[in-house]
């Protein structure tokens, strides 16, 4: 098992990332994740995801019987501290297996899904190290300053994970999505915004919705302008399905920008074995 005392290094070594990653330091991390919908650990395609239609055009890649804190065991056995685990919708099953996984490796995963001021503190108590946090921010296409503010007043901003998934429009920028995302923000993902939503969060985490769950290769103009515009801990996910798509992203975001895989892992019914990916995570780590 993973002292505690291992988790305080590695959130010290988070704390000071903004600095000694512009210092040209390359230590890219794996972060592994847990996906729920309806109380079972699950890989969907996040863009077929949908409240209205009742599941019915929704793409799973992968379903399993097994336990989320099997997963969140598993992790941490193997140190792989600041992974996330989503909510894919707002049932009490899927709330009850997420607290089952925070429980099972308390202060080493991240929790989001449905995250309000209503709820944060407790998700927090039961073991989350970080809340995630989406739509509760975004109304109307907006960020909610006022809502964003008032969440940083209860739990923290070193508590909090802000979502900034995106897909590509048009104009070849990417913008926010929201509500499952399929709803575009304002908010594009430039310096200016970013740095602005620094002062509110510890973490971003962003999805390349235009990729994520279809194996398609990584979006690489995104992770390049993480790499350069973030200066707190980001986390890219979407589209890694080989070892090297791990370089891609390492090179990509300058080894500033860590990493998850999802659907292409061994277990998560993909043909990329975890273990190599542990492997490789390790290998960043003792460099």
């Amino acid at each position: 098992t993973m002292e505690l005392s291992a988790i305080g290094s590695w959130r010290c070594g988070m704390a000071t990332s903004a600095t000694t990653r512009h210092g040209g330091s390359c230590c890219v991390r794996f972060r592994p994740c847990i996906d729920i919908h309806r109380g079972k650990v699950k890989q969907i395609v996040g863009s077929t995801l949908s409240d209205t239609e009742q599941g019915k055009k929704m793409i799973t890649n992968f379903e399993t019987e097994r336990a989320t804190a099997e997963y969140a065991a598993m992790y941490r056995r193997d140190g792989l501290v600041g992974g996330h685990v989503i909510m894919l919708g707002a049932d009490d099953k899927s709330k009850r297996s997420a607290l089952e996984a925070v429980g099972a490796f308390p202060g080493g995963l991240q929790l989001g899904g449905g995250v309000s001021t209503a709820n944060a503190e407790e998700y927090l108590e039961a073991g989350a190290s970080h809340v995630i946090v989406t739509s509760y921010v975004f109304r109307d296409g907006r960020v909610d300053e006022e809502r964003l503010e008032e969440l940083v007043r209860s739990v923290g901003k070193e508590r909090i994970v802000l979502d900034l998934s995106c897909r590509r429009k048009e104009d070849g920028k990417y913008y926010v999505v929201t509500d499952r995302w399929q709803k575009f923000t304002d908010l594009e993902l430039a310096p200016e915004a970013l740095g602005w939503l620094e002062g509110h969060a510890d973490e971003f985490l962003v999805h390349g919705v235009d990729v994520e769950g279809k194996k398609l290769g990584v979006d690489v103009d995104l992770v390049n302008i993480l790499g350069k515009a973030c200066n707190i801990p980001v986390t890219y996910a979407g589209g890694v399905n080989t070892m090297e798509d791990l370089e891609v992203v390492k090179q990509a975001g300058g080894g500033k920008v860590d990493v998850t895989v999802g659907s292409a892992l061994d277990i998560f019914g993909g043909e990329l074995p975890y273990e190599r990916v542990v492997e490789w995570h390790n290998l960043q780590q003792a460099k």
